[in-house]
């Protein structure tokens, strides 16, 4: 009877001694088990968290959103109503809660103590806006932004105002500064921002009767006798319009769509885990 197949005796150098020997084919497994990647890498970590965080913040953002929408409707209605006549002494405390009320003022220009804001731009023309003390006919002073003057009036706008003049503005507060604006220098006249406590102290201060409100003329024209005043040097006051900066919506899909483009990665970083995971047939 023939020897079974794949198996025989071999002969060892040791001639007293015979061992059999399998010759048997060592079969392969036909499977294979990939590395398994931890689930608690920090990719995987930092793709969990960002989903959420962003979309908490584009939540803020939304509740942001409405609070400036109501904000603005607020000021707006506020600019529709009659303009009012300040008190002699006017409540400084209270000046927040009137800020873009029509006011109606009277008195004469201190054109001595004038200060120039800016620089600023109106309309792509560079310039400075004229900060000018008014006293008022019941006595007190306040500083009233009379407008936009080109550079080239810089040293010669319009002063011929002598006499007692007419002013509607309205009512507002210190501008806020920025990371980027630079400090204000009066002993210099350079004035880079609305800082209206310091504008009221170098006007001469609560001694002279200057009190910290700032007024924004306003200038009803056309736009076409708004060029002719910038040409002649006559400061061009503001439009009647809120002017509150809103870019919350641009906020919020900004958040919301970075939200939901790592949602989509750490899905995708999830479902290849998984796929690492599972037993896989071994590639020929």
């Amino acid at each position: 009877m023939s020897k079974p197949l794949g198996r025989r005796l071999v002969d060892l150098n040791n001639p007293g001694t015979r061992q059999l020997v399998h010759t048997d084919v060592v079969k392969s497994p036909t499977t294979y088990t990939a590395r398994k990647d931890s689930w608690y890498s920090p990719t995987i970590l930092l793709l969990g968290f960002i989903p959420f965080f962003t979309f908490a913040l584009g939540t803020w953002q939304l509740q942001r959103l409405q609070w400036k929408i109501n904000l603005i409707d607020e000021l707006e209605e506020k600019l529709q109503r009659d303009p009012i006549l300040l008190p002699r002494r006017i409540n400084v405390s209270v000046i927040p809660d009137f800020s873009y009320r029509r006011v109606l003022l009277r008195g004469t220009w201190d054109h001595d103590h004038t200060m120039l804001l800016g620089p600023r731009v109106r309309d792509g023309v560079h310039g400075y806006h004229v900060v000018t003390p008014l006293l008022r006919s019941e006595g007190s002073i306040v500083l009233v932004d009379r407008g936009f003057i080109s550079n080239d009036f810089v040293g010669n706008y319009d002063r011929s105002e002598k006499g007692e003049v007419e002013v509607q503005g309205m009512l507002r507060t210190s501008h806020k500064r920025n990371a980027f604006t630079p400090d204000n220098q009066p002993a210099e006249g350079k004035w880079f921002w609305a800082d209206v406590d310091a504008m009221a102290e170098y006007a001469g201060g609560d001694t002279a009767g200057v009190q910290p409100v700032f007024i924004e003329q306003i200038f009803s024209g056309h736009e076409g006798e708004a060029t002719s005043n910038m040409s002649k040097g006559i400061p061009v006051g503001r439009a009647a319009a809120v002017d509150v900066r809103n870019a919350h919506l641009s906020y919020v899909v900004t958040w919301y769509s970075l939200s939901a483009f790592t949602a989509v990665m750490l899905s995708r970083l999830i479902t290849k885990r998984r796929a690492q995971r599972r037993v896989r047939p071994l590639p020929r």
